[in-house]
C-alpha cells in the first residue's frame, strides 16, 4: 500500500497567521480569544469569539481573483499559500502535475447577503454579477483552482466540525490508492456572528464575556459552552516515494484514519461510543495499539455534553494510561469546520518541536476524565505518534494517525 506523508502546512488563525507564531503559542499555552462589543450589539449573548484577522488580499492577487472569493475563501488562500512554500512547491510543478484539492468547507454568509440584496432590490440584473462565485460552499475550492492552477481532484466535503478531518483523510485514500500523488487538504471557518447565533440557539456558547482568555474551559466542571473561532488550514499531502524523488521535507506520516457516525436521533448530542468506535478503527488501520500513541488531540471544546462524551470514549481507550492529552481549543475556541486540519497542524508543530501544549483553563476536572492523562502545563517530551479526534453535530466523528519518520 502506498504510504502518504505530509510535507507542507500553512495556517491562517487567532493564534497566529504563520507556523511559528503558532508554535510559540501552543507553547506558551497563549489564548487568542477575546470580547468584542459588536457581536453583542448584534444581538448576541456572548461577545467571546477567536481574534481572527481578515487579510489583505490586495499585495497578492489581481482584483479579478479577489472579487470572486467569499471571507472562508481569503482565509484558505492565505494557508494554502504558506502550505505551497513550505513544502516548496514551484508554479512550474503545479502547471504541469495533477495536484488535488479537497477542503472542509460550509456555506458561508455569502448566501444570505445575496437574499438580503434581492429582496431590497427585486431584481437579479441588479446583483453584483461574481456573486454566484461567492455564495457555494464550494466557493473556497473553486477559487483556489484557478489561482493555484489545480489540475488534480478537486472538491469540498461538509460534515459539521468533522469536515476538514475527513477532508484528510479521504485525501489519504486517494493517494493510497494511486489516484493522486499530491493532495492540497484543509479546512475554513468565518467567524460571523450570524453563524454564532445559531449555536446560541441550539446548545450553547460561553458567556463569560468578562474573561475571555478564561472562558474556555475543555474538561473543566466549570465550562458553560464552546466560543467561536475560525480561519483557515492547509496540509500538503504526498505519496512518499514522489516526496522522495521531489526532495520534500518529510514532516510526518498519517498512517491511520477511522470515521464513524453515532446514528442517534438527537442532531444535537455526541456519542461517545461513536468517537470510541472511531478511533478504534483508525488504530486498525494502521496496525497500532493504544499503547503506540504519544498523545492525544482531543476535539473538546468546552462544550457540556460533548466534553463529558469524549471524556468516556477516550477514558475507554487511553484511562490509565500515560498517553498525554489537551485540546488546543482551550486557546483558539472552536473553529469549527477547519477544526480537524488547524488541529492537525497543532499536533505536527508539537512532534516538529518536542512538547505537549497545554490543556488551559482546566482546574477542576470532570469525572469522566479523571483517569486521563490531561496536560494542564506545557510538557516537554517527544511525540512520536499522535491522534487527531474530530467529531460533529449529527454524530459525524473522524480521528486520524500522525506518526513521526
Amino acid at each position: 500500500m502506498r504510504r502518504v506523508v505530509v510535507t507542507g502546512m500553512g495556517i491562517w488563525s487567532c493564534i497566529g497567521q504563520d507556523l511559528q507564531t503558532v508554535t510559540e503559542s501552543l507553547r506558551q499555552g497563549r489564548s487568542g480569544v477575546i470580547f468584542d462589543p459588536k457581536r453583542i450589539e448584534y444581538g448576541l449573548q456572548s461577545g467571546l469569539v477567536g481574534n481572527v484577522p481578515r487579510p489583505d488580499l490586495k499585495p497578492l492577487l489581481p482584483r479579478k481573483f479577489r472579487a470572486t472569493m467569499s471571507e472562508d475563501a481569503e482565509y484558505a488562500f492565505m494557508a494554502v499559500r504558506q502550505a505551497i512554500q513550505n513544502a516548496e512547491l514551484l508554479d512550474e510543478y503545479m502547471l504541469n502535475n495533477e495536484v488535488g484539492l479537497i477542503f472542509g468547507a460550509e456555506c458561508n454568509t455569502e448566501r444570505i447577503n445575496g437574499a438580503k440584496q434581492m429582496e431590497i432590490v427585486h431584481d437579479s440584473q441588479l446583483l453584483e454579477g461574481n456573486s454566484l462565485f461567492k455564495i457555494h460552499s464550494s466557493s473556497a475550492t473553486m477559487n483556489l483552482s484557478t489561482i493555484f492552477h489545480i489540475k488534480g481532484i478537486n472538491l469540498c466535503v461538509a460534515a459539521a466540525c468533522a469536515s476538514s478531518s475527513h477532508a484528510i483523510g479521504l485525501a489519504q485514500m486517494f493517494i493510497r490508492e494511486g489516484l493522486q500523488d499530491i493532495v492540497i487538504v484543509g479546512g475554513i471557518s468565518e467567524v460571523t456572528p450570524l453563524a454564532a447565533a445559531g449555536y446560541e440557539a441550539i446548545e450553547g456558547i460561553s458567556l463569560q464575556n468578562g474573561s475571555p482568555q478564561k472562558a474556555c474551559r475543555p474538561f473543566d466542571k466549570e465550562r458553560d459552552g464552546g466560543i467561536q473561532s475560525g480561519g483557515g488550514a492547509a496540509l500538503i499531502l504526498e505519496e512518499y516515494d514522489h516526496a522522495k524523488k521531489r526532495g520534500s521535507n518529510i514532516i510526518a506520516e498519517l498512517v491511520g484514519w477511522g470515521a464513524s457516525s453515532d446514528g442517534m436521533e438527537n442532531l444535537t448530542t455526541t456519542c461517545g461510543e461513536g468517537i470510541s468506535r472511531a478511533i478504534k478503527r483508525a488504530l486498525l488501520s494502521a496496525n497500532l495499539s493504544r499503547n503506540d500513541i504519544d498523545y492525544v488531540c482531543a476535539t473538546a471544546l468546552s462544550d457540556i455534553n460533548k466534553d463529558r462524551q469524549e471524556a468516556i470514549a477516550l477514558s475507554e481507550i487511553f484511562g490509565h494510561t500515560k498517553t498525554y492529552i489537551s485540546s488546543t481549543e482551550s486557546m483558539t475556541g472552536h473553529e469549527n469546520i477547519m477544526a480537524g486540519a488547524s488541529k492537525s497542524i497543532h499536533t505536527l508543530l508539537m512532534m516538529q518541536n518536542n512538547f505537549v501544549a497545554p490543556n488551559i483553563n482546566l482546574e477542576n476536572v470532570i469525572d469522566e476524565a479523571k483517569d486521563l492523562n490531561i496536560a494542564r502545563k506545557t510538557v516537554f517530551t517527544t511525540i512520536n505518534t499522535a491522534i487527531v479526534n474530530s467529531s460533529g453535530m449529527g454524530g459525524t466523528n473522524s480521528a486520524l494517525i500522525f506518526r513521526k519518520i
